[in-house]
């Protein structure tokens, strides 16, 4: 053998080693996980601090053969995960567009995922919007001729709502229970799903255990966000189910012995005395606020409000759900409800 081509072999022995430890290199990098019941591709990056949307398209991208043309993860599949880039948090599924005040929201759905920030009245101040039941759990169910109306999925709708005009007033907000498909719909009649998690976590169908898994995100939050937000509350929203003929206001529920959360809960109401007071001067506003020893209200860190949007079961009531302009109403007042009471805080 000559010495030219024992150096040649001598040459490709290495570059095969080296390739070998490459690639092995590269792969022992790739970080797995495998989804959880009811998560969507939003859900679960969050879940492994990966949200928005630059994650979401490399998330895509290693795992085309995986997702086989298809946004949506299979249970029992391990997924590549995106490379965490500095400064990554979980709490949060929003994402910096690149344009001046304006933020992404991807639960919000494709339309209404870039929110404008259009004032700085909530700036300083941070929120936990929580809707009812979700998951396996739909909650009080009404209905309108042969047509369900799932509890869940109507107070899930005004939440986001509620949760994007904050946004857009300079608020901080964790979405608690999310959707990945959803988005904020304008139908009528909102179909109903078992998808919700409680960030990502699958929502346990036992009740004491659904308030808990909340309240103790929500907790964990809490402990982060106090140091840096002078002013954080947590808003828990659901509708109400009760007789067929009793129509219903909105009513506002704190925890016993919270001043705090009773002054907010007084604000709220006062603020929905005005709105009927401006659009229905003849109807008058009979929504009340008292203390209430609710789970969520007692376990939740931050000071909290419990609200009842209506009666899903009463013609009248139903009409505040399923109009989406009525949905759009209540999150706008309850927007302000929160400015005025920010207001009286700072």
């Amino acid at each position: 053998m000559t010495k030219n081509e024992t150096m040649k072999r001598i040459f490709c022995l290495m570059a095969i080693l080296f390739c070998t430890f490459f690639v092995f290199d590269v792969s022992a990098q790739n970080e797995y996980a495998k989804p959880k019941s009811g998560e969507g591709i939003s859900s679960f990056l969050e879940r492994n601090k990966r949200p928005g949307k630059a994650y979401y398209n490399e998330f895509l991208r290693l795992n085309e053969k995986r997702l086989r043309g298809k946004e949506e993860l299979r249970l029992g599949v391990k997924y590549v995960l995106p490379p965490l880039r500095k400064g990554t948090s979980a709490a949060s599924s929003k994402s910096s567009t690149g344009k001046k005040g304006v933020v992404r929201e991807r639960l919000f759905g494709k339309k209404l995922d870039d929110v404008q920030v259009i004032s700085n009245r909530l700036q300083g101040a941070c929120f936990y919007v929580v809707s009812g039941h979700g998951g396996p759990d739909p909650g009080a169910i009404g209905k309108i001729g042969k047509v369900e109306l799932h509890e869940d999925e109507y107070a899930y709708d005004v939440a986001l709502r509620l949760a994007r005009n904050l946004m857009q007033e300079g608020a901080e907000v964790r979405i608690i229970i999310q959707d990945a498909k959803d988005g904020i719909r304008d139908d009528r009649y909102l179909s109903n799903s078992k998808r919700e998690t409680c960030m990502g976590d699958a929502i346990p169908l036992n009740q004491v255990a659904r308030l808990q898994q909340r309240c103790t995100k929500i907790n964990e939050l809490y402990r982060k966000d106090r140091q840096k937000y002078k002013y954080c509350r947590a808003i828990f929203l659901h509708v109400d189910s009760r007789s067929k003929s009793a129509q219903t206001d909105v009513f506002f529920y704190h925890a016993p012995k919270s001043v705090a959360g009773k002054k907010l809960a007084v604000t709220m109401k006062d603020t929905f005395e005005s709105k009927y007071d401006k659009h229905q001067p003849n109807r008058g506003f009979e929504g009340t606020v008292s203390s209430r020893n609710l789970y969520v209200l007692l376990q939740a860190a931050p000071v909290s409000v419990f609200v009842e949007l209506g009666n899903i079961q009463n013609t009248f009531d139903q009409r505040r759900f399923v109009i989406s302009s009525n949905r759009q109403a209540l999150a706008k007042w309850m927007t302000e409800g929160f400015i005025a009471d920010y207001k009286q805080v700072k």
